[in-house]
């Protein structure tokens, strides 16, 4: 048996699989212009990147780091970009600790299509919080992912580490 309640993802499912290439590629761009971050899960705003919960994670409190325009290449990002992104790696790191108590982390970007980037055309940091033995069988013999608090709770608990720790 193959079943997994989640409900916060069937809103962002039946919006992302009526859209068409471009409208998915401004997904970022969309959560950057809405005054809503509740709704959307945005956790902190910078000058030239902000920070949002990733929709699809692949453990509770996975943040993404985005900038604030539609950049696909590393390199084209302006040298202000990259230093907020960085500190910002490390500012999610300190918030999911405080939030969250991980063991560990795993921060990187998946970088064009053939680099498994979900949204190729806008580059975004992944910061992914582990746990010693946060591999449990359903992920080995079902194929599988259990995420185990909603969406809104981990959300809250980020918003007061972000407040203590800022």
């Amino acid at each position: 048996m193959k079943k997994m309640w989640s409900p916060w993802r069937s809103r962002h499912i039946a919006s992302t699989t009526r859209q068409s290439d471009e409208e998915r590629a401004e997904l970022f761009e969309r959560i950057a212009r809405s005054d809503d971050d509740e709704a959307n899960y945005v956790v902190y705003r910078g000058k030239t990147a902000f920070v949002v919960m990733n929709l699809y994670p692949y453990n509770n409190g996975h943040l993404l780091i985005v900038p604030f325009r539609r950049v696909e290449h590393y390199d084209a990002l302006t040298d202000e970009e990259q230093v907020e992104i960085a500190r910002l790696t490390d500012r999610c790191i300190r918030w999911l600790r405080r939030a969250l108590s991980p063991d560990g982390f795993n921060v990187g970007m998946n970088l064009g299509s053939a680099g498994g980037a979900g949204v190729p055309e806008h580059l975004h940091v992944h910061v992914v919080p582990r746990w010693n033995g946060d591999t449990n069988f359903m992920a080995t013999v079902s194929d599988v992912k259990v995420i185990p608090e909603s969406m809104d709770r981990t959300y809250h608990k980020l918003l007061a580490a972000v407040q203590e720790v800022e």
